[in-house]
């Protein structure tokens, strides 16, 4: 069975739908057909799409093939990955500050910063926009981020 096919990925897929039409007032993507098409969608989707939790220490919920291939890391790795982890040390306060305003403000749209794969290779992402999540009641159940512009940096 492929992600997009299983009970919690299509769930937290239409978090992330709903959450981001919420905070930005449109869609992520077209909305066409069931809510299992919807996930197939986002996940072979060709921009980044990422979600973490709430936990004190945030791991990554959520990561399509466009996320994975440029973190270099398979889906199981991911889901194991706390979200910090996906910035160097150095970037890891400005990290911090981004997710700070984004708790504050509902969504930031104006993101620019460098992470790093697992390999290490680094990577500038411009454009980020990064989101609250929040479930059918209302609750905030974490944060995700998408963005299809990024540049490979120099070793």
């Amino acid at each position: 069975m492929q992600p997009w096919q299983e009970h919690n990925w299509i769930e937290q897929t239409q978090i992330l739908l709903n959450s981001y039409r919420r905070y930005l007032g449109e869609e992520l993507l077209a909305r066409n057909g069931s809510d299992e098409e919807q996930s197939k969608a986002l996940f072979e989707a060709g921009f980044v799409v990422v979600s973490h939790g709430t936990q004190a220490d945030p791991i990554l919920n959520y990561g399509n093939q466009t996320a994975l291939d440029l973190w270099e890391m398979d889906l199981a790795t991911l889901l194991q990955t706390p979200s910090r982890l996906t910035a160097e040390p150095v970037h890891r306060d400005e990290r911090a500050r981004l997710l700070e305003r984004t708790s504050r403000d509902g969504f930031v749209d104006d993101y620019r910063g460098i992470r790093i794969a697992s390999t290490g290779r680094r990577f500038l992402i411009e454009k980020a926009i990064v989101w609250n999540l929040v479930n059918d009641d209302g609750d905030r159940v974490g944060q995700a981020a998408t963005f299809s512009d990024w540049v490979f940096l120099d070793e």
